[in-house]
C-alpha cells in the first residue's frame, strides 16, 4: 500500500519483532504492493528485513478476522515447507517462541517476517518478455508437480467475494456512505448491473470439473517476481493452494508457444476454457473486493484514489465481455 495505515501504530512493530529476537528502532515503511502493509527493519546487528501486516477483515464478532489469520497462517506454513525444497519460493521466517509464521500484531492485522532480499521487482501490469514468461513458466511446471504439504489449502473455483457483489448490486438503489468514494462506486455498479450479472452466469455456465489438482501459486503476476543475482523469486505466497494449474498459466501465458512449453515440462496440456474462466474469477473478485473497499469506512488517500482506478478498469473489462472465450 502506498499510505500507512492510520489505525496502526507503528511502536507495536518494535516490540512485536522482539518474538522474533530482532532489536529494531523505527522501521521504514515501504509504500510497495497493495493490499498488505509494509516495512523494512534493520536489527541491531545490521541484518534487514522485510515486515509485512496482513490486514484482516472487520468483523463484529471477530469470527471473520480469526478465519482470516487462520487461512493465511496456513498459506504462509506451506510457503515455508515449500522453500526447503523450491529455491525460488520466498517465505517468512519463524519467530523464536514456539516457531510461529504469524502473529498477530493489531485487532485488524497479523505480522510475518521475511529475509530482505535486494532485487527488482515489476508491476502487475507489466507485460514480461518472451523469456520472462518462459523463465515463470518453469518455475510453474516446477511447482506444479511438487507433492502439496499437509498445510495447503484448497482454493475452490467459486469467486471469494460473489456473495458479497451480489449483496452490494442488490443495494445500488440506497445511498452507499462508506467515503468519498462509496457513492461514486454505488453509480458505477448501478450502471453496469446488468453487464455484471451476465459474467456472472457466463461464469456458472463455464464451470465444471477441471481436472486434477496441483499447488498452485494463485498470483504469480510481474509484481511478486523478484529478480536476485540472475534468479527469478516468487513472492507472496498468501494465495498459495490446491487448484488447477490453469489458476496460475492464465496470468503468465500469452502465445501458444507458452503453452506447448508448460506441456512439454509437465505433460498436462492447459484448458484455454479455464484460463478464460480463471482470468473472469479475476476480475469479478476484483470488483467484489474493490466495492467492498468503498462500502466500508475510508478516506480520500492515494491507496482509495488508485483502488477508485482498478474498479473503473475491472469493471469495464467486464462490461467489454471478459468472459467472451467462454
Amino acid at each position: 500500500m502506498r499510505s500507512k495505515p492510520a489505525d496502526l501504530d507503528e511502536s507495536l512493530l518494535t516490540s512485536a519483532l522482539e518474538a522474533w529476537g530482532i532489536e529494531a528502532a523505527g522501521p521504514a515503511y515501504a509504500p510497495v504492493g497493495f493490499g498488505d502493509h509494509h516495512w523494512i527493519a534493520t536489527g541491531a546487528d545490521g541484518r534487514r528485513w522485510f515486515l509485512t501486516a496482513a490486514t484482516l477483515p472487520a468483523e463484529p464478532d471477530e469470527r471473520g478476522s480469526r478465519a482470516a489469520f487462520r487461512e493465511l497462517g496456513r498459506a504462509l506454513e506451506t510457503a515455508a515447507a515449500l522453500s526447503a525444497t523450491l529455491g525460488f519460493v520466498v517465505a517468512p521466517v519463524p519467530d523464536l517462541d514456539g516457531g510461529a509464521l504469524l502473529r498477530p500484531l493489531a485487532p485488524r492485522y497479523a505480522l510475518s517476517v521475511f529475509p530482505f532480499i535486494d532485487g527488482v521487482t515489476g508491476d502487475f501490469g507489466d507485460e514480461p518478455s518472451d523469456q520472462e514468461r518462459a523463465q515463470v513458466i518453469d518455475l510453474l511446471a516446477e511447482l506444479h508437480a511438487t507433492p502439496p504439504p499437509p498445510s495447503a489449502p484448497l482454493r475452490p473455483l467459486e469467486p471469494a467475494g460473489r456473495a458479497a457483489l451480489e449483496r452490494a448490486l442488490a443495494e445500488t438503489s440506497r445511498p452507499w456512505t462508506g467515503g468519498p468514494y462509496a457513492e461514486r462506486a454505488r453509480a458505477l455498479l448501478a450502471r453496469h448491473a446488468g453487464a455484471l450479472r451476465a459474467r456472472l452466469r457466463d461464469f456458472d455456465r463455464g464451470s465444471r470439473d477441471l481436472g486434477p489438482l496441483v499447488l498452485t501459486h494463485g498470483e504469480p503476476h510481474p509484481g511478486n517476481l523478484l529478480r536476485h543475482r540472475g534468479r527469478c523469486l516468487l513472492v507472496d505466497w498468501d494465495t498459495v493452494g490446491l487448484a488447477v494449474p490453469e489458476r496460475d498459466l492464465w496470468l503468465v501465458a500469452r502465445t501458444p508457444e507458452d503453452l506447448a512449453r508448460y506441456a512439454a515440462a509437465t505433460g498436462r496440456t492447459p484448458d484455454p476454457a479455464a484460463l478464460a474462466l480463471y482470468r473472469l474469477r479475476w476480475s469479478l473478485d476484483d470488483v467484489a473486493g474493490y466495492v467492498a473497499w468503498f462500502r466500508a469506512p475510508h478516506g480520500h488517500t492515494r491507496d482509495a484514489e488508485l483502488s477508485w482506478q482498478f474498479l473503473t478498469g475491472a469493471v469495464d473489462d467486464l462490461a467489454d465481455g471478459v468472459a467472451s472465450a467462454l
